[in-house]
């Protein structure tokens, strides 16, 4: 029997997924690549509202999980976002301190 791409419709959703993240990933790369370092620090501040979204989808997600895979991915996602959460208030709060008497 010969199997083909439509035989397995969660490998298919698999590969489009991961086609998509590292897709994602690069244009990610280029984008802030391409930003000016003056611009990096407000973008930073910018960006924690984008992290806590990310971060509350990463704990819905994560409440959700039926493998052990699944609710280890999560709390992998979990732990990165409230890292990127956090690092980005750090950042924020440093470029504050520089504009204080």
């Amino acid at each position: 029997m010969r199997h083909s791409r439509r035989s397995d419709p969660q490998g298919v959703a698999v590969i489009d997924l991961l086609t998509i993240f590292v897709l994602a990933v690069f244009v990610g790369f280029e984008v802030v690549s391409k930003v000016s370092t003056i611009l990096h620090t407000p973008l930073m501040s910018g960006a924690n509202a984008i992290h806590g979204v990310i971060l509350v989808g990463a704990i819905l997600i994560t409440g959700s999980a039926e493998s052990t895979l699944e609710l280890v991915l999560g709390l992998l996602a979990v732990f990165l976002a409230t890292v990127n959460v956090v690092g980005g208030f750090v950042v924020t709060d440093r470029m504050l301190e520089m504009f204080r008497k």
